[in-house]
């Protein structure tokens, strides 16, 4: 079977097609370093997969959206990272670290001052608990760049095996795509080439960050193929910027979806699935990760079968550590959440507290 043999990624070998989606685990030490629950966290599920990407790192005290969010904002966050990486290495997984920043969608009680919510342009998200934000100047946007660039930095001397960049699911990076957060008239917005600016600068700075650096180290993107918002990104749009990142030094693109095998959410008579749209353009040129859905071998392999070269999984991964042993053997999966898991605290407190979304997918909580 495909999904269980060893893949050629970069310079690096998985030992399987199957990722740990990254995940919010609002559970560093109070100064955001790493805590030892999200190790023991992160080690426990690292044994039976390819690779293990990690929750949103913030890369600046600006870019911090989460409460607990871990950081590698300056050079004393290292350390922390390191530990993190090596626990998972340690297990066999390859270790990727998510860098992020979370622009306009940044909790506003985490900002004691608001001119540290930020984004494209002055524009709020269209929904409940976020801040009007400031827009950057140029100068700014490109201290953001330098930012994600310096955290990449960090996290190769942290000795993780790559870094992926956030553009996905509302932060940033996707609101300078975004025709609904992005409406500037400088070289960083306005037509569709330009709202690309910001993603290509950063990727092509990253890789001569890597280059410099000496040593392999993978660099991947996520993105959201899609938005609801009127302006918001299209299929079509997504098309273009799929052409463009085809063009770049990346070793995966990793798309963000509620279901792997979805068709469009913004026009319900599009019936093709967005997976063939991306890779009518991609055409395979850079591995593709695909997410949504994915709970069981055969949705693995169903994943797999309609053109994602590898495979994440999330929920499936809190929920039973050995997911990946167990539907490689065929034993049945664990459906309750509870300590055992090595849970952080705070993440279990979040799970808990949407206990009535989990039991709508099959899962219980210990008592």
């Amino acid at each position: 079977m495909m999904l269980f043999k060893p893949y050629k990624l970069g310079a690096f070998t998985m030992r399987n097609r199957l990722v740990m989606a990254p995940m919010t685990t609002y559970s560093s030490n109070p100064d955001f370093t790493v805590s030892e629950e999200e190790i023991a966290y992160f080690k426990r599920r690292s044994s039976h997969l390819g690779m293990v990407i990690t929750a949103a790192t913030a890369v600046s005290a600006q870019a911090q959206a989460f409460p607990l969010q871990v950081s590698l904002k300056d050079d004393s966050f290292v350390a922390s990272q390191q530990a993190l990486a090596k626990a998972i290495q340690e297990e066999g997984a390859l270790a990727v670290v998510q860098l992020h920043h979370g622009g306009r969608m940044n909790v506003p009680s985490l900002h004691a001052d608001p001119n540290n919510i930020v984004s494209a342009s002055a524009i709020k998200a269209e929904r409940e608990g976020v801040a009007t934000p400031r827009a950057l100047s140029e100068e700014e946007v490109e201290q953001v760049i330098d930012d994600f660039v310096s955290a990449l930095k960090r996290a190769i001397a942290a000795g993780y095996d790559g870094a992926e960049l956030h553009g996905a699911n509302t932060y940033l990076l996707q609101q300078f795509f975004s025709p609904h957060s992005n409406r500037r008239t400088d070289r960083f917005g306005g037509s569709l080439d330009k709202r690309m600016t910001f993603a290509k600068t950063l990727i092509e700075r990253s890789v001569n960050a890597i280059k410099e650096a000496g040593r392999p180290f993978l660099l991947g993107y996520r993105f959201s193929p899609e938005e609801l918002e009127t302006p918001g990104i299209t299929l079509e749009d997504t098309q273009a910027f799929v052409a463009m990142l085809k063009t770049q030094a990346l070793d995966y693109v990793h798309i963000s979806l509620g279901r792997y095998n979805q068709s469009s959410i913004r026009e319900s008579s599009d019936k093709r699935k967005i997976v063939d749209v991306i890779q009518a353009e991609l055409k395979h040129a850079i591995p593709l990760i695909g997410v949504g859905g994915i709970h069981t071998k055969e949705s693995a392999e169903d994943a797999l079968a309609h053109g994602y070269e590898l495979v994440a999984t999330g929920m499936s991964i809190i929920a039973d550590p050995d997911w990946a042993l167990k539907i490689e053997t065929g034993k049945a999966l664990n459906t309750v959440i509870g300590p055992k898991l090595l849970l952080p605290t705070p993440l279990y407190q979040r799970l808990l507290n949407n206990k009535p979304w989990f039991e709508r997918n099959g899962y219980t909580f210990e008592v």
